[in-house]
């Protein structure tokens, strides 16, 4: 397992969107251990595979605290087929989006279809915290940050900011 590099803001890689898994390789084995790794060191809660460079379809969520009880799950090729009428208000963060924090409205619960590492199509009801990020790391295959889902005012602040970082990173290099 390898801890990966994560992909910030503004780069452009977050706007794309993921390619479908295909056939489940040593690769994609590979790839999703050292999402999980990359994921735990952060830390974080969920990682799509966008967010370390790779446009493939794949995501790893753990919302256990504890970490003795992890809980992780592997999803190739997630989709949300239902989502509740019903809303939930969450503060999120992003991993690609450091120190930022926004509240944002999303369907209080899903189902999730998507093929796990030994190729089994499942599908999963999710409600609360892991509901709010499968939609959300769904979105990073999409090309759609959590930033999309709040005021055009505050979005274009925080793409100001972290434009300012990127580059005062590249002038000082």
């Amino acid at each position: 397992m390898t801890i990966r590099p994560l992909v910030i803001l503004p780069d452009a890689r977050l706007r794309v969107t993921s390619e479908p898994v295909g056939t489940i390789t040593g690769e994609v084995r590979k790839l999703a251990s050292d999402m999980l790794e990359t994921m735990y060191d952060a830390p974080g809660v969920g990682l799509a595979a966008i967010q370390i460079g790779e446009p493939t379809r794949i995501v790893t969520v753990d919302t256990s605290k504890d970490k003795e009880a992890r809980n992780p799950l592997v999803l190739l090729d997630p989709e949300i087929v239902w989502a509740s009428e019903e809303t939930r208000s969450y503060e999120e963060g992003c991993l690609s989006i450091p120190e930022y924090y926004a509240e944002v409205v999303r369907p209080d619960r899903v189902r999730v279809r998507f093929r796990t590492l030994d190729g089994e199509v499942v599908e999963q009801e999710a409600d609360g915290l892991l509901a709010t990020c499968l939609q959300h790391e769904i979105d990073h295959l999409n090309g759609v940050l959590f930033i999309d889902h709040i005021s055009k005012l505050k979005r274009d602040r925080v793409l100001k900011k972290f434009a300012k970082a990127a580059k005062r990173g590249q002038e000082a290099a």
